[in-house]
């Protein structure tokens, strides 16, 4: 009878243990998210970017942004926050509709970026030998081959207003440095205790990468997302700042495109310009600070640091 109940231990206690790990690393981020102003003050930019492209429509009632609809290079006004195009549309408009694509881009980038980044990166260390030989050189060659160059040469010759066709450039050009610090992070966790004893358990290799492995680097992930997030939303927005973008679509960089296009810095439609590109600044700056929360988990130096800050100045 004791023993029926040992063996039923045995078998629930790694689930239990990788729930715990799972709840765990959920609070360190919500205490990290509320102990730095930093990162507090990123989620909240995020958070104000989200609902802006889920829910444009609870910050203007332009419909359609496209519209050549009013006045031409109207200034701004109680109708017009921003003002209006030389083409005769609402610049706020196209400003809060815009967002939907920039964040798009950045999300889906970011997150096949990632994942790629976890599959090459953990199966090199994981592996090792032969496999972890060629999957670092393909990662070193990846790291040295100039991105921006590649993405517009890419871009162009694969009909780069297709929005696909640039996520999948970003993707293909974003992963490899996220997948050195995840190969990095991996080898450094082979050998532990942790992992042994579920090899001793007779564990699979999913399980071991699934359930024990990837718990362990959920910052690193989280933070690899966010910089792949950041990079996908700045060369997408280069890519149609420059015209390889789609011209019919609507977001902060095609705004910059025709904006550049049409002198709007010459024709008294600054606009135009400072405010998509006050857009991207701000949500670049919310990935990045963001991030602070994400290194305060990775790295516990930080921590009493902050700690220790505090009571200072509580003294």
């Amino acid at each position: 009878m004791t023993a029926s109940v040992n063996t039923t231990d045995a078998g629930v206690r790694p689930a239990a243990r990788a729930k715990a790990r799972r709840r765990g690393v959920g609070a360190t981020l919500w205490r990290a998210l509320r102990g730095s102003g930093k990162a507090l003050t990123g989620a909240i930019m995020l958070v104000i970017f989200l609902v802006a492209a889920i829910f444009p429509n609870l910050f203007t009632h332009v419909t359609n942004p496209g519209a050549r609809a009013y006045g031409l290079s109207l200034p701004p006004s109680a109708s017009h926050l921003l003002g209006t195009t030389s083409y005769g549309q609402d610049i706020w408009a196209q400003l809060v509709w815009g967002t939907r694509q920039t964040l798009f881009v950045a999300v889906i980038a970011g997150a096949l970026a990632s994942v790629l980044s976890v599959l090459i990166g953990v199966a090199a260390a994981y592996l090792g030998g032969v496999a972890d030989d060629i999957l670092s050189l393909l990662i070193d060659v990846f790291l040295v081959i100039p991105a921006f160059p590649l993405i517009i040469v890419i871009a162009a010759y694969a009909n780069g207003g297709n929005l696909a066709i640039i996520v999948a450039v970003l993707v293909v050009t974003g992963w490899s440095y996220g997948a050195r610090q995840l190969r990095a992070q991996a080898l450094s966790l082979r050998r532990r205790d942790f992992l042994e004893s579920a090899r001793v358990r007779g564990e699979g290799w999913f399980y071991i990468v699934v359930c024990e492995i990837l718990p362990t680097m959920v910052s690193l992930i989280a933070a690899n997302f966010l910089g792949a997030a950041l990079y996908a939303v700045l060369t997408a927005a280069g890519l149609q700042f420059i015209g390889l973008g789609s011209p019919s679509s609507v977001s902060w960089g095609t705004m910059l495109h025709w904006a550049q296009s049409a002198e709007a810095l010459q024709t008294d439609q600054a606009w135009w310009v400072v405010a998509p590109g006050l857009c991207i600044a701000a949500l670049g700056a919310a990935f990045a600070l963001l991030n602070y929360a994400f290194d305060e988990i990775s790295n516990p130096a930080l921590r009493p640091v902050h700690r220790n800050r505090r009571n200072r100045g509580g003294n």
